[in-house]
């Protein structure tokens, strides 16, 4: 079972129970570091942070459930590490970065990554273009998919850059209906405040 899957099953069981361990609140407007690294980011309203993470660069964040809306921070992916963990290296392997990736490369990562994952084939990239991470050029991309038995389209979008030889990564997804268009001025607003630390 994917992570994904892991994700929508622990979320409709869990979710509306707030204090329960597996959750921890991130609150509007305070700053806090993601993914044990240099990489911080102050919340536009109130989050919830997963657990249970989609790789040791990785983490997860939600408003309503997972089905409904997901946050995913990845920070200092080093050259030769996969975006997500390995789930069957033998016969489904990652793709890995590289640092010498151009920004279609890092897209190309990350649908290529996502589509694995998720075992779907209906995965449409929609935009891509040029961002700012923290001052730094970068990459941002919208796409489209459905994945497995929901056959719900989703809609997602990102932002990405390769700072000092390493990747971060900032993906918002949500079902198209309602949920995506809900909160996408508040990823976009939280990542207008990404600040990476100098000396870490």
């Amino acid at each position: 079972m994917r992570v994904f899957a892991y994700a929508a099953i622990l979320t409709a069981l869990t979710f509306s129970m707030p204090a329960q361990a597996g959750w921890s609140l991130r609150e509007d407007g305070k700053q806090v570091e993601v993914t044990k690294s240099k990489m911080s980011v102050t919340p536009s309203g109130d989050w919830n942070r997963w657990t249970s993470r989609p790789s040791k660069r990785g983490e997860i964040w939600t408003r309503d459930g997972l089905l409904l809306n997901e946050l995913s921070f990845f920070a200092e992916i080093s050259d030769g590490e996969t975006l997500y963990r390995e789930y069957d290296k033998r016969n489904s392997p990652l793709p890995k970065f590289s640092a010498n990736m151009l920004p279609t490369d890092i897209v190309e990562l990350f649908e290529a990554s996502t589509r694995i994952v998720l075992q779907t084939s209906v995965f449409e990239m929609q935009e891509i273009g040029p961002a700012k991470l923290d001052g730094h050029d970068g990459v941002r991309f919208s796409y489209k998919y459905a994945a497995g038995d929901d056959q719900l389209a989703r809609k997602g979008e990102g932002i990405a850059a390769i700072i000092g030889g390493r990747l971060f990564l900032i993906n918002y997804v949500a079902p198209e209906i309602h949920y995506f268009d809900k909160d996408l001025q508040n990823f976009r607003d939280m990542t207008a405040t990404i600040t990476l630390a100098k000396d870490k």
